[in-house]
């Protein structure tokens, strides 16, 4: 039994709605910065199912971002805007700390996820809370949603279809990245890998120091 004209037609809207979303998660992750760098090292030092995990910390909080700007929270928006240089703040010295730590690593034979006290919980959390200190996001998924979304955007169901969207789109990022960068992680020696965790951290404490530079500036 076929259904209803109707229905199909909103389920073509609603798929392709989730499809253009997706595609905005999508490049909003892919872009290599500090989270890309953090997710790509704990990779290589802890396996596959932390860097994803770690990269689903940033995907959950483009989520919440991307929440705010779909369902048109003008009051919450401006509250982040207004905790804007404390949160940059926050988020640069936190960097930086995340930073020193990393080049301070000494790589250990340990089981994936183990090493240095790192667990699922530690590095979603983490990353999370790194994503979040970016507050001017906000802006930019009003943005895309007045785009995407159009006149769709002003119901629920729309937004929570853009909303899930946008996590998919940046989720399947992240698990392609970790899958990727797995296949080549046995091929790393504990030298290499020491190696890379200094040039990241180095790379983390660079990026924390210029968003210190463009927040003081502005």
């Amino acid at each position: 039994m076929k259904p209803p004209r109707y229905l199909s037609w909103l389920l073509a809207v609603d798929g392709f709605l989730f499809l253009k979303a997706g595609l905005i998660g999508l490049s909003i992750a892919a872009p290599v910065g500090p989270i890309g760098l953090l997710c790509i090292q704990r990779t290589l030092a802890h396996g596959a199912r932390i860097g994803f995990v770690s990269g689903l910390g940033a995907a959950a909080a483009d989520g919440v971002y991307g929440a705010v700007g779909a369902f048109g929270l003008a009051a919450v928006t401006q509250f982040f805007v207004t905790l804007a240089l404390p949160l940059a703040v926050c988020g640069a010295l936190f960097l930086g700390w995340m930073g020193v730590q990393l080049y301070r690593t000494v790589p250990r034979a340990q089981p994936a996820g183990a090493a240095d006290g790192i667990g699922a919980g530690r590095a979603f959390a983490t990353v999370f809370a790194l994503t979040l200190t970016n507050p001017m996001t906000i802006l930019s998924f009003i943005a895309v949603f007045a785009t995407i979304g159009g006149s769709a955007a002003t119901t629920g169901s729309a937004a929570v279809i853009m909303v899930l969207g946008v996590f998919c789109g940046s989720a399947l990022w992240w698990l392609a990245l970790a899958a990727a960068i797995a296949g080549i992680r046995q091929r790393i020696g504990s030298r290499a890998l020491q190696a890379i965790n200094r040039t990241a951290g180095t790379v983390l404490l660079g990026f924390a120091v210029w968003q210190l530079v463009t927040v003081f500036r502005a």
